[in-house]
């Protein structure tokens, strides 16, 4: 277990599940052998799930990474005391609780950027909280670009068969028509062959989705294929990358899963999230709860890895105990494998 590398977990918005997944994820020894985990969040919270998940955990407080140990059986964290004892209520949006989970990734990004992390993985956050916070930012995928001053990035989202990479994400569909440009197209099709690559895909295979039912029939139905999507896959081409489309979506993600593709580049938001989700998330009707919550979600294009949850709050079960924690841990590990993939790429 030696040379394990040490990575930044945020606890996300109080009021959620973030807390409970994380102590979920933490209570595995597989998670040990691969990383040194820091929680970056509030002592409280943590205690809190602790309690209503019935673990046998200690809690470690340290100032830096400095500190860490890895040892399985202690989580460490370090404590933002932005929360009192019973100060907060789960499931419901608040300032207190946007400024927190804001507060967390900030310091998450400052030590990826020093190198005193190799990677962060962060649990969700909640939109409305940040905005009555006063923080107008849309999700963790902007805050990150921000904080990193980055220009050209990507919401990829992975589960064990399907991969998808997303041309817009956080807009009405409406403005999601209009962004898809042929400059937007190339950028996002050249992050999904440097995003396969950190997740360890050597020769990534990468289909583009059209934007049209049947992508477009010829122009029947539009003619963004023609106009916006087909020259930047020729241009991506051009510069070596293994690229076809555009294929219809209503197919496109069924081959991808079958093993024809490595990723989709979808177009928009719930383009690429729908089929993901059904890939990842499977629900036991006779028991009534999800026995499966897979899938991770990473930022591609940063000068830093960060991945995470690929679901929100989940404010309806928060505090109760009955939170997935699947999701936590593979982000965990993807994390781990694109932290290894950097090291060893910037070897060569």
């Amino acid at each position: 277990m030696e040379g394990r590398m040490k990575i930044a977990i945020t606890m996300g918005d109080p009021a959620g599940i973030g807390a409970e997944i994380i102590v979920k994820a933490l209570s595995r020894v597989e998670v040990y052998r691969k990383c040194m985990p820091v929680v970056l969040g509030d002592k409280e919270a943590l205690l809190d799930a602790l309690s209503f998940c019935g673990l046998p955990l200690e809690l470690r407080e340290i100032k830096n990474t400095d500190e860490l140990t890895g040892k399985f059986g202690t989580i460490e964290y370090i404590d933002f005391k932005q929360l009192k004892k019973n100060g907060w209520e789960y499931k419901k949006n608040s300032a207190t609780c946007g400024r927190a989970s804001f507060n967390y990734v900030i310091k998450a990004i400052e030590i990826a950027m020093k190198k005193e992390v190799e990677a962060v993985v962060t649990a969700p956050i909640n939109k409305k909280s940040l905005r009555m916070a006063g923080l107008q930012y849309d999700g963790h995928t902007e805050i990150f670009a921000d904080y990193t001053n980055t220009k050209d990035f990507a919401m990829l989202l992975a589960s064990k068969y399907l991969r998808v990479i997303h041309v817009s994400t956080h807009c009405s569909l409406r403005e999601a028509c209009d962004r898809v440009k042929k400059e937007r197209v190339y950028e996002v099709i050249k992050l999904a062959d440097r995003g396969m690559r950190e997740l360890g895909v050597e020769n990534p295979r990468i289909v583009v989705s059209a934007l049209n039912p049947h992508a477009s029939e010829g122009g029947l139905f539009g003619d963004e294929e023609e106009r916006e999507i087909e020259p930047a896959i020729e241009m991506a081409r051009q510069d070596g990358l293994d690229v076809e489309g555009p294929e219809p979506p209503d197919t496109v993600f069924v081959k991808c899963q079958a093993g024809q593709y490595d990723i989709v580049v979808a177009m928009y938001h719930d383009q690429g999230h729908i089929p993901l989700k059904l890939n990842g998330f499977r629900y036991d009707h006779i028991h009534d709860k999800y026995d499966s919550v897979s899938g991770i979600n990473c930022t591609i294009g940063l000068p830093i890895v960060r991945t995470s949850v690929d679901h929100g709050t989940a404010f309806g079960k928060a505090g109760e105990g009955r939170a997935n924690e699947e999701s936590m841990v593979d982000a965990i590990m993807a994390a781990v494998k694109m932290a290894e993939n950097r090291r060893e790429n910037a070897k060569r």
